[in-house]
């Protein structure tokens, strides 16, 4: 076959944010690492693109996508999506908390990639804001305990959270909300906290601090005020956790980001999957760029109660954490030595990793057999139809949903 199941050789991108372990056991390879490793990238991303084996020769998988889209994606997403993968997963490793960001729905990451293009904005320039004119809704899967912001809190809870910070300016912020009569009293204060003149913010934040440091121990939402006001001193970002709901979540358990959602990843490791974009708009805990004006464009001024994704089991083997995404679906598959998975005949482009066990792929016939062990990942197109695993592993399964 001229489009076989094939290995892939994955790009890690070296944050500071990032752990000197996780990437690193994962892969097999030394640890520590040199540097911190915050994300393996698995797919066709322009910024790091994965490749394939073909001979001797690796070659990028945007570059062999394009030699036969059709066989390679399946003919509907090949269709749908210009002859482009169109996802991006990845393995993110979160030692240090992540900016808190939002992405761009559709039409607003269209109408910033081109404004920026006809502003001469290169792309690799810090100050760009889209690097893409793609959205990028994603789902987060945890592999270890990971914490989280996301989603604006309600207003109740808020005003109640400033009480018990005790806070005399903090309190006094709050009016916007507390008097609010046009329904517009969340935007007003977030806006008003992030747009803060610096010393302001340093002094606000350091008293917060002051004050969750005595309650540590007492609530997580204390003790992650104190850690971010430590790792990120003055940064009003550090407050974040007052107005944005604070998110544990176990092994197995995810969560769904929709475009305009403020969030952040504060600790643990994870599978992230995502349209195939590279597009963010930051507020805070960050050393980059910040645009609040374009940030606040995209953003929903809305409480959100935090929901954990469930994954429905599809079969004996494998579970399926269901989003409205049109770009991807994300599964957990665990086989045994008598449970081995058999995919369906007719399917889109998967892209797998394992990440823990032994374990063998094989298409239907025979022709490819590939060791598919920890670490490993495969991409193996609509092509192939159906093919087999067997073994003792785990592994995540990125595909694109099929049409009605």
């Amino acid at each position: 076959m001229k489009f076989p199941i094939s290995s892939l050789k994955n790009r890690v991108q070296e944050y500071s944010w990032g752990s000197r372990t996780a990437i690193a056991q994962l892969l097999g390879k030394k640890v520590p690492a040199e540097a911190p490793q915050a994300e393996l990238w698995l797919g066709a991303h322009l910024k790091a693109p994965s490749s394939i084996l073909r001979g001797n020769n690796w070659v990028p998988l945007p570059e062999w996508i394009a030699e036969a889209p059709e066989e390679i994606l399946g003919r509907s997403v090949a269709a749908r999506f210009a002859g482009t993968l169109p996802f991006l997963l990845k393995i993110l490793a979160a030692e240090r908390p992540l900016s808190i960001q939002a992405h761009p729905d559709l039409a607003q990451a269209r109408g910033g990639f081109a404004r920026e293009n006809a502003a001469g904005i290169s792309l690799n320039n810090p100050i760009r804001n889209y690097r893409d004119e793609n959205h990028k809704p994603e789902i987060l899967c945890a592999l270890t305990p990971f914490w989280a912001l996301k989603g604006f809190r309600s207003t109740g809870k808020i005003l109640e959270l400033i009480d018990r910070m005790g806070v005399p300016e903090l309190h006094a912020e709050g009016d916007c909300i507390r008097y609010d009569r046009h329904g517009d009293g969340l935007r007003i204060f977030v806006t008003r906290l992030l747009e803060m003149e610096r010393g302001r913010q340093r002094n606000l934040v350091d008293r917060a601090a002051l004050t969750a440091q005595s309650k540590a121990g007492s609530d997580p939402l204390f003790d992650w005020i104190v850690r971010l006001s430590q790792i990120y001193a003055g940064d009003i970002g550090a407050l974040s956790p007052i107005f944005l709901n604070l998110i544990r979540l176990e092994p197995g358990e995810a969560m769904y980001i929709e475009s305009g959602t403020m969030h952040a990843y504060l600790s643990g490791t994870g599978i992230e999957l995502m349209a195939n974009s590279d597009n963010v708009l930051r507020g805070g805990l960050t050393t980059k760029h910040i645009d609040l004006g374009e940030l606040f464009n995209i953003l929903r001024f809305a409480d959100e109660m935090p929901i954990v994704v469930p994954a429905t089991n599809i079969s004996a083997v494998e579970s399926v954490y269901g989003t409205a995404a049109k770009e991807f679906v994300l599964s957990i598959i665990r086989i045994g030595r008598d449970m081995p998975y058999i995919s369906k005949e007719k399917r889109s482009v998967e892209i797998l990793i394992c990440t823990q066990g032994h374990s063998v792929i094989c298409d239907a016939h025979g022709a490819v057999r590939l060791d598919f062990n920890q670490g490993k990942s495969v991409i193996v197109p609509a092509c192939v139809g159906s093919y087999r695993i067997e073994g003792q592993a785990t592994f995540y399964k990125a595909s694109v949903p099929l049409e009605e």
